[in-house]
């Protein structure tokens, strides 16, 4: 009986946690905090006061309802205690939580005794809410947990787990961090309103302006940010984890924060009305909760794995036909990270980096472009030789991969990657800016998420709708040159977009019968060579199109007309002469072309919008 029921009373204690935490939210946001002076447990230095305003009133019911918060907790505790045996985990959880509700009251007493609330503007407070806001994401955990684990849930096992271990835990940290940056941000909504949007966006940017504004200005970028980490490491729990209970609380975790995105960008639109705030914290809470159970879904103990070519993605080592190969060395390392095809995705960003400019870029943004950029792709490529392990063992021209060949654990793959994008994204903020080192976190995720894991296994447009991945190297490189993107840098990605059906589909026809034997559905296999080539021949004829709209706008001169008109030309001869004969010298030719003719391209475009020629190109 006791069992039965304390698991419904768990969670809806839980639920309510929220509630007064979104109360918390309306007494800042309505200026409230002071309502009963600075005093504290009492209210105007009196324990049963007759409220005198509408602020008293407000902070009084905000203290009231924190304070059956304890009330609540006590009673999980004392509840647990009686209905668990010694030692086991529901206890040792509901006494965290009865910890951090401590801890929460006696930081609200803090703002309170020390004048933090209301029109204070000072570091102090937005220290004191940060350590509040993550102090109240602790609460949440630990009700989270005793509701878990009192509903049956499995005990989280943090060690053996692997990569994905290290990745979920990364995630909570930085949803825990995107919860900061979200709490000074409403507090510079409630300090500093603003009377239009582009009032806003000038606090935000000005030199003058107060630090409040000038952090506010970087959240929605660390929130876009986090997302495309939470949405990776949500899609890669679901393949490595493959149970119904793990998919299904990642796609929730995935709409949550999707949605939490969409009422930021209306909260910012609509100037951070008090119920949108509140609606964007809420929403923030569900987040944290739903992360928090999808960690102790895929780490519980017991929890079914992914297993490839006979060797665990979570680090074992079952031998596999290509096992017995020796230690890995720094050449298998860089092998994970495809450096032959990261070249020509590396030229295009830099040489955008010249076009956005129009000239030399500077020395050091270049190398931190070119270190930052290879190692984002060089991440997206490891992951994906760990997803696609057992196709590729069952290909000719993938067969010797470190990661079939078993000289490099899956495990210890996934944290190279990890570690690579890390690296990533710090020398890509530090070394240009935040949109920089976001744009390619985004190109990473949805090389993994979008291509590998949700289309290539399952349609042959997987090429045409996941080519986008390789399309975002010039938005990289155009926002570290100018921190923002341009009409002409969305027109280098559409080139990109466009030209990699005809470059991939061209090598699809010469190793068809490779995805063949390993089941994959690219076009060749699924449709046959003539619908290939027909397809190649219409995505030429596009390149074409869109690689001369930037003549068309007057972004571009003469110098890159002339020479896109000769590239285009050669690529729509050999796409005609492979539809009218298609064979493999043809394939090859085409293929082979099609690289050089993308890099020449951008190379031409460089030289055309140069400073020193750009006169010319356009006279």
């Amino acid at each position: 009986m006791h069992r039965t029921r304390f698991p419904h009373y768990a969670w809806g204690l839980l639920l309510y946690n929220v509630g007064v935490i979104a109360w918390g939210a309306y007494v800042r946001a309505t200026g409230s905090g002071a309502g009963c002076g600075n005093h504290w447990p009492t209210c105007d230095g009196q324990v049963f006061p007759r409220p005198r305003s509408a602020e008293m009133l407000v902070e009084l019911s905000h203290r009231l309802s924190s304070g059956l918060v304890l009330l609540g907790v006590l009673a999980l505790v004392a509840w647990a205690m009686r209905a668990y045996p010694a030692g086991h985990r529901v206890r040792r959880v509901a006494l965290l939580a009865l910890l951090f509700t401590l801890t929460e009251a006696l930081l609200g007493a803090v703002l309170v005794k020390y004048g933090l609330v209301v029109g204070n503007q000072s570091a102090a407070r937005a220290v004191a809410m940060s350590a509040h806001l993550l102090n109240t994401f602790a609460l949440l955990a630990g009700l989270t947990l005793t509701a878990w684990y009192a509903s049956g849930g499995a005990p989280i096992r943090l060690r053996g787990q692997g990569a994905i271990g290290w990745g979920l835990m990364l995630a909570l940290v930085g949803v825990a961090l995107l919860g900061v940056s979200g709490a000074v941000t409403a507090l510079g909504d409630t300090l500093f309103p603003a009377s239009s949007l582009q009032q806003a966006l000038a606090q935000d940017i000005s030199p003058t302006a107060h630090f409040l504004l000038r952090l506010r200005f970087f959240h929605p970028l660390i929130a876009v940010s986090v997302g495309v980490y939470v949405l990776l490491i949500a899609g890669l729990a679901t393949y490595l984890r493959p149970g119904g209970r793990v998919r299904r609380t990642a796609h929730v975790v995935g709409a949550l924060f999707v949605l939490q995105v969409a009422l930021g960008f209306a909260n910012m639109l609509l100037l951070a009305p008090v119920w949108m705030q509140l609606a964007h914290l809420v929403v923030a809470d569900a987040v944290w909760i739903a992360l928090l159970i999808l960690t102790a879904t895929a780490l519980g103990d017991g929890v079914p794995r992914t297993h490839l070519g006979g060797a665990s993605l979570a680090g074992s080592s079952a031998p596999s036909p290509h096992s017995g190969r020796g230690s890995p060395t720094w050449r298998d390392y860089v092998a994970l990270t495809k450096p032959r095809v990261i070249s020509l995705l590396l030229f295009t960003t830099l040489a955008t980096m010249f076009i956005a400019e129009g000239g030399w870029p500077g020395g050091w943004l270049l190398l931190a472009v070119s270190v930052g950029g290879y190692l984002a792709a060089g991440s997206a490529n490891a992951i994906n030789m760990v997803i696609d392990r057992d196709i590729d063992g069952r290909m000719r021209r993938t067969a010797e991969r470190p990661t079939v060949t078993a000289r490099i654990s899956s495990r210890r793959a996934l944290l190279f990657a990890l570690a690579l994008e890390a690296g990533s994204l710090v020398l890509l903020t530090a070394g240009a800016n935040l949109l920089t080192a976001l744009l390619a976190l985004a190109g990473l995720a949805y090389y993994v998420i979008i291509y590998t894991l949700m289309l290539k296994r399952r349609t042959w447009h997987n090429i045409v709708i996941g080519g986008a991945a390789g399309a975002f190297p010039p938005l990289v490189g155009w926002a570290a040159v100018t921190g923002q993107l341009s009409v002409l840098s969305w027109y280098l990605f559409a080139i990109i977009f466009v030209w990699t059906p005809v470059h991939f589909w061209a090598l699809a026809l010469l190793i068809k019968d490779d995805y063949a034997d390993a089941g994959v559905p690219m076009l060749p296999v699924v449709l046959g060579e003539r619908v290939t080539v027909a397809q190649i021949a219409l995505y030429a004829v596009l390149t074409t199109i869109i690689s001369v709209l930037p003549f068309a706008q007057g972004e571009v001169g003469w110098i890159y007309l002339c020479a896109s008109v000769l590239l285009n030309g050669a690529l729509l001869a050999r796409s005609a002469s492979l539809y009218r004969t298609p064979d493999r010298p043809r394939a090859a030719s085409l293929f082979k072309y099609s690289m050089v003719y993308l890099a020449l391209l951008f190379l031409m475009m460089a030289v055309d919008r140069a400073s020193w020629i750009a006169p010319l190109g356009r006279g």
